[in-house]
């Protein structure tokens, strides 16, 4: 029997000063996740900033079985979340400020599914990382730093992207923009700090009542999946 064939693929690796391309087997592919960095204002060349991480590796035994179930249970994404291709009603339920599909890419990274202790560190930290940086957009605000509402929207953007936690995301977008001198959608220039910041101000408010709704809905999931 002949041995398989490792196929390579291309991937962009981003670190703060440059990107790199490099050429990663798929056995090194598979040990490897995303997760956000923070970067300065102004350096995203992307949607969001995201830097290799590794993660846990799984046994032969479970990544066999993982990959069995990976086989079983593709996914495809509707108006009304994330269907099975079989219209099975197995699709995570965690409201509509939470995207599903970006969410289940984090649980795969747990070994064990019932204690899901990987992923829920991921997001326990997040927790403490956006209440940790809307601290910090409360005080810029009041020192009208606009540079610093920028870099911190922006930072906060991409964590909340990582968990597929869109509409915090999408503030975040925001609110980099309004400390950019620019618009919500980041085209039309906006010169007059004082609209900025009453833009910030307003934003990031919204912001943190869509952080308290997932933060409700996440820390309910993993009691009943620790149940």
């Amino acid at each position: 029997m002949a041995p398989a064939t490792t196929q390579s693929q291309d991937v962009r690796v981003r670190t703060s000063s440059s990107t790199t391309s490099a050429t990663l087997s798929e056995a090194q592919l598979e040990g490897m996740s995303v997760l956000p960095v923070e970067t300065a204002s102004g350096e995203c060349q992307s949607a969001c900033c995201y830097t290799p991480i590794r993660r846990p590796m799984l046994n032969r035994n479970t990544a066999s079985a993982h990959s069995e179930l990976s086989a079983k249970s593709a996914y495809s994404t509707g108006t009304d979340g994330v269907q099975s291709e079989d219209d099975s009603s197995g699709a995570l339920d965690l409201g509509e400020n939470i995207d599903a599909a970006t969410f289940e890419q984090t649980l795969e990274m747990d070994d064990d599914e019932d204690e899901r202790e990987f992923s829920k560190s991921i997001v326990y930290d997040f927790f403490a990382q956006a209440e940790g940086t809307f601290q910090k957009m409360d005080s810029n605000l009041e020192k009208r730093d606009l540079e610093q509402l920028s870099a911190l929207g922006h930072f906060l953007k991409g964590s909340s992207a990582t968990l597929g936690l869109t509409k915090v995301k999408d503030s975040c977008e925001k609110i980099q923009h309004f400390g950019a001198h620019k618009d919500a959608s980041g085209i039309e220039d906006e010169l007059d700090d004082d609209v900025c910041l009453k833009n910030c101000k307003t934003t990031i408010e919204q912001a943190k009542k869509e952080f308290a709704e997932v933060e409700v809905a996440l820390r309910r999931f993993y009691r009943e999946e620790g149940s």
